[in-house]
């Protein structure tokens, strides 16, 4: 209904939804631009896959310098400027995924909707002429409807049949499909969009017997406060790492303990790549590894922890340092290098000389003092996330394969009438027109094939298998 003022003349209120129904709707369903937006939000996932995302500035200020550019164009301040570092949470990606799903929404309602419901829609032909439009259609001197029912009936089809009229369908399902796709899409962008406003991510390296809460967060939705961890923490029961015969690293491990406020485990398990913990929707996986500190004993002095820090190799592969002193005074000491948990470590004086090579449990005779390498310390590297709109997306595509494998089932429909001495019988499909051709002319072939039989006009009734 459309408002009017005193004057007769239109309420200002219809104007908005006029401008809708014949500027705005026509452009959103428009399928060129639901190609463009797909090829878009295409090209920026792929962006956001090769481009490192959540680094920081002195990152990409490394490896996307000014001079020279990347393809002559992408430098640090480009990736920076346009959000290339946080893709998947940026306001234009954002916007082209509304964009998107309304598109997509508009066009379901538009038009996919009306064709199902045209296609549910049954319609008697009652003229001859009308069977002359249709792909497939065929006049026989011999038939009738009675003989005919039980045949398309045989074929799956629901018939209608009214006095000398008959229509028969199949496949109504592969009309639902395509709205079950749009369904689908619609949900994995929802699900993004959701999980990009209220999810988080975050990075720790926590040394082995260590508890903590999750703090290192690299990006976070502006709704992700109430999905980080709060009343809950964990503690890293035991790092270590298996080698392979050769000294190579085969896999590392985590065994891992959720705590909660009182200090009591309420989960625990062990956790490596591939393999994460799970709990209230926080994920944590098994990313990375590292040394972070060395114990070590003076003569018979306590075991002294002394912490270790990555050096700087030069691209050379991955190195740990300490400096252990051998003087209450600490003005002595010697240097230890280390690569990983089990290999050599590598002692050096003040001068810079190697002293001795040894390995954690062995003892050695360094600046007057028995020093004795207790234990080398790993520490876990650990990735967590948590978006909580996986399973939307995951129930969206879901409903797309559904939806795909439906799209393939043929809509088909055939029409009949017995009319002056004559029985006209025509059909289509939407799809398999050769599947579709040869099951009518084998319906024509056994309806040939039968002796003619005269029935009496019956009154409107519908038969449906």
């Amino acid at each position: 209904m459309t408002l009017e003022n005193s004057s007769g003349s239109k309420s200002i209120w219809s104007i908005p939804q006029a401008f809708l129904r014949r500027e705005l709707l026509p452009v959103l369903t428009d399928l060129r631009l639901a190609i463009l937006l797909f090829l878009a939000i295409a090209v920026f996932s792929v962006t956001g896959t090769v481009i490192e995302q959540g680094q920081s500035v002195p990152f990409y200020q490394t490896n996307y310098p000014e001079h020279p550019a990347l393809f002559g164009f992408l430098t640090w301040k480009v990736v920076l400027l346009l959000g290339l570092d946080h893709v998947y949470r940026a306001w234009w990606f954002l916007a082209l995924l509304i964009l998107f799903g309304t598109s997509l929404a508009a066009c379901t309602f538009t038009r996919q909707f009306p064709a199902l419901k045209a296609a549910r829609r049954w319609k008697f032909y009652d003229q001859p002429r009308q069977f002359q439009k249709l792909a497939l259609s065929a006049e026989l001197d011999t038939g009738s409807l009675s003989s005919l029912t039980p045949l398309l009936q045989k074929k799956k089809y629901l018939v209608f049949q009214e006095e000398d009229k008959l229509y028969a369908r199949k496949g109504i399902i592969g009309r639902i499909g395509p709205i079950v796709v749009h369904v689908g899409i619609v949900l994995i962008l929802a699900g993004s969009i959701w999980g990009a406003m209220t999810g988080f991510l975050a990075q720790e390296m926590v040394p082995s017997g260590e508890s903590f809460k999750v703090h290192n967060i690299i990006e976070a939705g502006p709704w992700a406060t109430p999905q980080i961890p709060k009343d809950w923490s964990l503690l890293v029961n035991r790092f270590w790492i298996d080698y392979t015969p050769a000294g190579g690293i085969d896999q590392f491990y985590s065994d891992m303990s959720v705590l909660d406020n009182q200090g009591k485990e309420v989960k625990h398990k062990k956790i490596f790549v591939n393999e994460p913990l799970r709990y209230r929707g926080v994920t944590f996986y098994q990313t990375d590894w590292g040394l972070s500190a060395v114990r070590v004993q003076l003569n018979k002095s306590p075991v002294l922890e002394l912490p270790m820090a990555k050096l700087n190799s030069k691209g050379q592969g991955r190195i740990w340092g300490t400096w252990i002193p051998t003087k209450p005074d600490l003005s002595e000491g010697v240097s230890l290098l280390a690569k990983d948990l089990q290999g050599m470590l590598l002692l050096y004086d003040a001068e810079g000389k190697l002293v001795t090579t040894l390995r954690p449990g062995m003892s050695t005779e360094v600046n007057g003092v028995t020093l004795k390498i207790v234990e080398v310390v790993g520490s876990t590297g650990l990735q967590i996330k948590a978006d909580p709109g996986i399973p939307i997306v995951y129930t969206g595509f879901t409903l797309l394969m559904l939806g795909v494998m439906m799209s393939y089932v043929s809509h088909s429909q055939v029409w009949a009438l017995q009319k002056d001495g004559h029985f006209y019988v025509g059909g289509r499909t939407n799809r398999a027109q050769v599947a579709f051709e040869r099951e009518v002319l084998d319906i024509l072939d056994q309806l040939t094939s039968q002796p003619k039989v005269e029935v009496s006009e019956t009154p409107a009734e519908a038969i449906a298998t």
